[in-house]
């Protein structure tokens, strides 16, 4: 028989489980099989292209650790002393890092945060809807609980295979999180003006450093209007009637769209950008490569280099976080559609230069060179040129293929 996992390794897998469902992969790669495997201290996932490729870890930059979407933000102005303390709270402060107050009253302003207020009780537990973002490309709500206090929002990784009727009351049943060994349960669901809303990329669970806070956030594939009525439904264990939270949405979205369509090639790599997509709450940027990466001198024999990632920066040199990175132990496809989100610009740059980069990797452990861990394996914290918390440095050497970056003008 196998070791149980010691309490400590009970975190690390729920933060694994976290990891896996935050996935920019196809949902439909997503099997029960790799979940079950979070319990063999395996986590493996197929991608639709690189079918060989297994994942080996998801890094999560600052801007993962507090998900993009929290906030405590209602409608009207917000002062620099306001927006500067916004900007410390967890969740909150990824999306307007480095962004003045102006971006942030941009965002009230136009709809994309708000503060519905809305709560429910049912026997005793309390939900409510303390905030919602939707900025035309990515949606998400954050639910805070009152009338119990659990250590999660969510049913936790140990208790995955507990009886329903034996589960504490309050948690949060999610879209993910119902296992065989609790049977049927009724999970959360998203509806605009009544219909379920789709998407093919989403995160649901714990916020980050709360313990009574729930984060839903849908990022990629979502076609929804300027204006609907969103409806968010969930269950709670051990309470007999659902929570229903009905709240209007209207977003004057005036987000920036570029599709520069601009392509740069070394004669055997090239990628094309496809598209930049500003708001005042993040930047998406799509870009589509094909051909062989690029390798440098230190990036042969025991070594090779990752896949190639990409950087934003502006005219004035400020570069954005990245949102997520992820670590394949397999030999990079020959071709990739790349649809990434980062922070925000901190008002409307005059150029935007994208800065393409590998990283080299270990083949024989798939090991990153340049990685910097402290005793317990997380990322060793510095600080960026502003003196916010920055976790680059320390997640690897990069290595910048200079020849192929490629500065795109934005239009006054």
């Amino acid at each position: 028989m196998g070791q149980s996992p010691k309490p400590t390794e009970y975190a690390e897998m729920d933060a694994i489980e976290r990891m896996i469902r935050e996935s920019s992969l196809p949902r439909q790669s997503m099997s029960n099989q790799i979940i079950h495997r979070i319990g063999e201290n395996q986590v493996s996932r197929r991608s639709g292209k690189a079918k060989s490729s297994v994942l080996k870890r998801s890094v999560v930059a600052a801007s993962v650790t507090a998900i993009l979407g929290a906030g405590v933000i209602g409608a009207g102005f917000v002062s620099p002393v306001m927006a500067d303390a916004l900007k410390k709270i967890p969740g909150f402060g990824v999306i307007y890092n480095g962004t003045s107050a102006e971006a942030v009253n941009a965002a009230v302003e136009q709809g994309i945060v708000s503060e519905p207020g809305l709560s429910v009780t049912h026997d005793g537990i309390t939900l409510k809807l303390a905030d919602l973002l939707y900025d035309g490309t990515r949606l998400s709500f954050t639910l805070i609980r009152e009338g119990t206090d659990l250590e999660n929002m969510v049913i936790p990784f140990k208790l995955k295979d507990t009886p329903k009727e034996q589960l504490p009351k309050g948690y949060i049943v999610g879209p993910e999180l119902q296992s065989a060994g609790q049977g049927k349960m009724e999970a959360l669901s998203l509806l605009a003006d009544g219909q379920k809303i789709k998407f093919t990329t989403g995160s649901f669970g714990d916020l980050p450093g709360q313990r009574n806070a729930f984060i839903g956030e849908m990022t990629h594939g979502l076609n929804l209007p300027d204006k609907f009525e969103l409806t968010i439904q969930t269950k709670v264990t051990n309470v007999e009637e659902p929570f229903e939270f009905k709240v209007p949405v209207k977003v004057d979205n005036n987000a920036l769209v570029l599709k520069p369509d601009v392509t740069k090639s070394d004669g055997q790599f090239s990628y094309t950008v496809k598209e930049l997509y500003l708001s005042p709450v993040s930047t998406r940027l799509v870009v589509d490569s094909q051909g062989p990466v690029p390798q440098s001198p230190e990036q042969t024999g025991d070594y090779s280099a990752s896949k190639v990632y990409y950087e934003i920066v502006d005219d004035q040199g400020n570069e954005l976080d990245q949102r997520m990175l992820g670590f394949f132990n397999g030999k990079p496809a020959t071709e990739y559609h790349i649809d990434d989100l980062y922070s925000p610009f901190a008002g409307k740059p005059k150029s935007i230069t994208i800065k393409p980069f590998t990283f080299t990797v270990k083949n024989a452990d798939w090991s990153i060179v340049g990685e910097k861990k402290d005793s317990k394996g997380n990322y060793v914290t510095g600080k960026d040129r502003l003196g916010n918390d920055s976790w680059k440095d320390s997640m690897g050497t990069r290595t910048y293929l200079k020849d192929l970056e490629v500065t795109i003008p934005v239009n006054p």
